[in-house]
């Protein structure tokens, strides 16, 4: 599912971006940090999860509601993540033919790092999806016995 919003967000930014690049203003750096942070807080909340939901010794059991809120968390942060990934990813090549202006290359190397907060940010959340798992659990879609 990612790769589908991925791709969809990659067409749309790039065909926006290439119609309005002149009418926009310069993006704004403060998407880096923010996204940054928050893959670094839901991997974080993955590794303590995984931890009470295998029942590590030293941990609390993990509340199912808790769990479940956790995998909603998971789900929308993948799903958010994805289009920030497609859409920096389409606008990074309309800039990429565009790089000998100085103001394109400012907002290349911003797109650049929100497309890498990106990145992380999914990784982060099916990470987290993935802990929320209970451990002998097949994963969905898989076949049945």
């Amino acid at each position: 599912m990612p790769v589908v919003v991925i791709v969809l967000s990659a067409l749309a930014g790039y065909l926006l971006v290439d119609r309005f690049y002149g009418d926009i203003p310069l993006l704004p750096w403060t998407a880096i940090p923010t996204l940054g942070l928050l893959a670094v807080g839901e991997g974080i909340t993955a590794v303590h999860t995984r931890r009470r939901i295998r029942r590590v010794p030293g941990t609390e059991p993990m509340d199912p509601l808790s769990a479940a809120r956790l995998v909603a968390l998971a789900k929308a942060s993948a799903v958010f993540a994805s289009v920030v990934v497609g859409a920096f990813g389409g606008m990074l090549v309309v800039l990429a033919d565009r790089l000998t202006a100085t103001d394109v290359r400012a907002d290349a190397i911003t797109a650049s790092g929100t497309l890498a907060s990106g990145v992380l940010l999914l990784g982060a959340a099916l990470f987290l999806e993935h802990a929320c798992r209970v451990p002998g659990e097949k994963p969905p879609g898989g076949p049945r016995t």
